[in-house]
């Protein structure tokens, strides 16, 4: 079941000023009643909800209707307003997914009149479905007439709002309000520029997405500027209370100032946990949550408070203009010395803290003075060594070779083929857990060539593992924002990553240095791929593209465009002639890099595509859906091999070992199975992590396994 209480927020109706979002109480039968339930959709029913066995509503009357345009299935209200009603829905079509059903209802008489509030409806809905683009707005599914009743239906977003995690965890520190600030304003910035004001945001508006972290602000009251069209009442007043400036208040004006302000008054909220009404003196015609702050014993540098103090003005003169400006004075501000920057890099389970962030600065390393050099295995570890094996098993074995049989205390061993075999393999068994990440870890990949592994996190920074010792070389810090991929050269010398600052970053991995900084994509970047021989590139990104660049250059060669949906995976074929990519159009797509078309459509998932594999071979290709699967392909015959189904919860990532055979797959119920490919079957799962697992990564060797975690640690599995 989904975090209902945590989306109440998303789901209510459109009361006007102050809604009042409905609670978790009343949705705590939800998770053993739904299945039995039918919801009438008569607006005016006073208790709609019905056994799924009745045919006519037990309270209004009315015939219930169990399926809107065949596939949307109304199971509980969950807000109402003047205007319609919200109900939760399941979607037929999409393995029964919850989604969010609103309802207009509107009271125009006569055909010309239901027709033009038709052709308005159809129009805000247009608007919602192009806001959706942006992966911070909740998506427009569908938009509908049925029975002279208008319906949206919209994704779902399960997490909590910020407001709840206030009353949970406590109120925000400077980093969190800065944090927050540079999450949102992009998102305004986007909304601005297509000539839409939100004109309700309020902490219960914002919900921190569970399946990632990021703010999504949802309630775009599309029933509020439905209504007023209709009842040509542009006087109405729109917003809630505390935070709408007054040109809302008193003449139902909204501009992008407007939001700018209502943006900051929630920042206020969270900052003091006082509500913003109770921050401002009518009196003495100024805020007081300076005064507050310091009855807590809190503070805020005097520069964010000269920031939030502009922002809510009550003379729109004197506010900011755009988000933007908002931001450039942002970037502007002294960083604050020793914090992780970002909301969800401080609390990356929604837990708000007060107290100081880890010590220590995040840098690349230095060069001048400490050459990175390849590892091997110690012929015996250090005493005290967290991950030593006990005494009555073997040595473990180093995870890589390199090319010289001298540790790094002189001492050699002999090649593999030279020492004792190993004792018959039981199963897979944790051998490492590497810590040190204060975020979600969000990547690894091991380093072909050297016993090191390479990690990315939510953080902002890379790191790079010795895994002889388990403990960290160094971290490359470049990333302004988030790190969503890395991938390794096959020589083991160049590192490819990217991230949420919608860039691609080149990075020499034996000196540390920065070598390209690669700008073209639009939005996020998800995923990266090197090619084997070549020194081919390329990217996949939420703008819905995949660029192919020059790597030793850091030039872009071309794009690849005409995806139904953001890319969120790519991956390159060993012959390097194509490329595989998947992403929210529930599809994988395989495309010829030399003429840069799409050549085959893989259909069959029922829901996003989070990441796709290629077997070594090139026959082969595996993705993982948000629909709980991985599915393996056919390349040459594009047919569907085999459905892996196990996983609990959707499955964030996957791999293919090189012997072709063995699939490694990751998923947000904490898990880790391998399968076999031949077979479709489920050989083992592992389960120690304590959160999503978001990453795995295959050793060459086929004997290792690195699975990076939301809890912020990443595990490494061996065969033994």
């Amino acid at each position: 079941m989904p975090d209902l209480s945590a989306t109440s927020s998303q789901l209510k109706g459109s009361e006007g000023i102050a809604a009042s979002p409905y609670t978790k109480r009343n949705l705590v039968t939800l998770s053993c009643a739904l299945p039995e339930m039918i919801c009438c959709l008569n607006p005016n029913c006073a208790q709609p909800i019905n056994p799924d066995t009745a045919q006519i509503c037990q309270s209004c009357g009315a015939s219930l209707v169990f399926s809107l345009r065949g596939r949307y299935r109304p199971i509980k209200l969950i807000g109402r307003g003047g205007f319609g009603r919200t109900y939760l829905a399941q979607d037929s079509d999409r393995l029964n997914t919850y989604c969010v059903l609103k309802q207009f209802a509107p009271q125009a008489q006569g055909t010309k009149s239901l027709s033009k509030a038709i052709q308005l409806f159809q129009q805000e809905a247009e608007r919602l479905h192009e806001l959706g683009e942006h992966p911070q707005i909740p998506a427009l599914m569908a938009y509908f007439e049925q029975d002279q009743y208008l319906y949206l239906v919209q994704q779902m977003i399960e997490g909590k709002t910020l407001l709840q995690e206030m009353r949970r965890q406590g109120t925000l520190d400077e980093a969190g309000a800065r944090s927050l600030l540079e999450d949102l304003l992009p998102v305004l910035k986007f909304i601005h520029e297509r000539n839409i004001i939100h004109r309700d945001i309020t902490p219960s508006n914002i919900i921190r997405r569970r399946i990632d972290g990021k703010l999504v602000l949802i309630d775009f009251g599309v029933a509020k500027q439905f209504s007023d069209a209709i009842l040509h009442e542009p006087g109405t007043r729109i917003g809630t209370e505390g935070y709408a400036p007054i040109e809302q208040l008193r003449g139902g004006q909204a501009y992008p100032s407007s939001d700018l302000y209502s943006l900051a008054a929630t920042c206020l909220h969270l900052l003091t946990g006082v509500k913003p009404e109770r921050l401002y003196s009518p009196l003495e015609g100024r805020w007081l949550w300076r005064e507050t702050l310091q009855q807590n014993n809190l503070k805020v540098s005097p520069q964010l408070g000269n920031v939030l103090d502009r922002l809510v003005k009550d003379l729109m003169s004197e506010r900011y203009i755009s988000a933007q400006a908002v931001l450039d004075d942002l970037r502007g501000l002294p960083s604050l010395e020793g914090a992780v920057p970002g909301w969800i890099r401080q609390h990356p389970e929604g837990k708000i803290s007060t107290s100081s962030p880890p010590s220590g600065p995040v840098s690349r390393p230095d060069v001048s003075s400490r050459p990175i050099q390849p590892f091997s295995q110690p012929s015996s570890q250090p005493s005290g060594q967290p991950f030593s094996q006990p005494s009555s098993q073997p040595p473990s074995q180093p995870l890589s070779q390199p090319t010289s049989t001298s540790t790094r205390r002189g001492t050699s061993q002999p090649p593999i083929s030279q020492r004792p075999s190993a004792p018959p393999r039981t199963g897979w068994r944790c051998i490492r857990t590497l810590t040190g990440h204060s975020s979600w870890v969000t990547t690894v990949a091991f380093n072909p060539k050297t016993s090191t592994l390479v990690s990315g996190s939510l953080d902002d920074t890379i790191r790079v593992w010795n895994l002889s010792t388990s403990t960290q070389l160094y971290q490359l810090a470049g990333h302004a924002r988030g790190v969503n991929h890395v991938a390794i050269s096959p020589t083991g010398q160049v590192l490819a990553s990217c991230g949420d600052d919608d860039t691609v970053k080149i990075w020499n991995l034996t000196s540390g240095e920065l070598l390209h900084t690669l700008k073209a994509h639009m939005r996020d970047v998800n995923s990266v791929a090197i090619a084997a021989n070549s020194s081919l590139l390329a990217s996949g990104s939420d703008d819905r593209t995949v660029k192919l660049w020059k790597l030793d250059q850091g030039t872009l060669i071309r794009s690849l465009a005409g995806t139904a949906g953001m890319i969120k995976s790519v991956v390159i074929t060993p012959d390097e002639r194509f490329l595989v990519s998947g992403g929210l159009d529930n599809k994988v797509r395989y495309w010829n890099l030399q003429q840069g078309e799409m050549v085959r459509v893989f259909s069959g998932h029922f829901n996003s595509v989070n990441q796709v594999a290629i077997a070594p071979s090139g026959k082969l290709i595996a993705s993982a859906s948000k629909d709980k699967t991985v599915r393996l392909w056919s390349v040459a015959s594009g047919s569907l091999i085999h459905t892996l189904s196990g996983h609990a919860q959707e499955v964030s990532s996957v791999a293919i070992a090189p012997d072709s055979v063995t699939i490694i797959s990751g998923s947000r119920d904490g898990s880790v199975k391998i399968w076999d490919a031949q077979t479709g079957m489920l050989k083992h799962t592992l389960a120690e992590h304590s959160g999503t697992v978001t990453a795995v990564a295959i050793h060459r060797s086929s004997q290792y396994v690195a699975s990076a975690s939301a809890d912020k640690t990443i595990k490494i599995w061996q065969n033994a």
